[in-house]
């Protein structure tokens, strides 16, 4: 028998899984219906699993999975949502989230999902494995698109560089550089360099840090 606190601000929905899991035999301890309310009760019925929705107010889900990961890493958290973002699913994934499920999912689905997160497992549905691979697989496609060099002279820029302090910053000519910079046009099909190095950030090539100066 595991101990389930359910995160959800619909207050139907908590009173269906509650009913639900309580028919199977299981325990639901507590529910919550806002994040931070969820780390709240998580810190004080120390449950074996919580159910957590991601759109809740005052602290939304992820933030509420990162908080009760830190402070309790015993706890595992099935994210059950709406969302069947890949983002939102790599963002809880992140968090400490050890599956993800939609609310299109079986009650039996579901807590077959919640026995197996309380078991150590990783549960992610097959859509959304398949989603996450899928864009993992194209994020290895775009980072082969330019090369090591033109990915430094892209992220050296990004973080404020000039082209003559990207030269210098890699021990290489301005008109290397310059060269460089032609080839990333071509490849990215950027008409400037503003362009080509938001290209690359849309692309996941590289990072768009906190700058203070612009590229030039």
């Amino acid at each position: 028998m595991i101990k389930i606190l359910l995160a959800d601000d619909h207050a139907l929905l908590r009173d269906g899984l509650r009913r639900s899991f309580e028919s199977a035999g299981d325990t639901v301890v507590g529910e919550a219906s806002t994040g931070e309310e969820a780390v709240a009760l998580a810190k004080a019925l120390q449950p074996d699993v919580v159910l957590m929705d991601l759109s809740m107010p005052v602290m939304d889900g992820i933030e509420a999975t990162r908080a009760i990961r830190e402070a309790m890493p015993s706890t595992r958290i099935a994210v059950l949502t709406m969302h069947d973002d890949i983002d939102k699913t790599r963002d809880a994934i992140a968090a400490g989230a050890s599956a993800y499920l939609s609310k299109g999912t079986s009650f039996s689905e579901v807590r077959e999902t919640v026995l197996r997160v309380a078991d150590g497992e990783t549960v992610l549905s097959p859509a959304l494995a398949g989603a996450m691979l899928e864009t993992a697989n194209k994020a290895r496609e775009n980072e082969d698109l330019l090369s090591d060099r033109q990915v430094e002279i892209l992220q050296a820029i990004a973080d404020g560089m000039s082209t003559k302090q990207a030269g210098r910053y890699l021990g290489i000519t301005t008109k290397t550089v310059h060269n460089h910079l032609n080839a990333i046009y071509r490849k990215l099909d950027a008409q400037s360099l503003t362009h080509a190095v938001l290209g690359a950030v849309r692309l996941g090539i590289i990072d768009l840090n906190n700058v203070e100066t612009e590229p030039v």
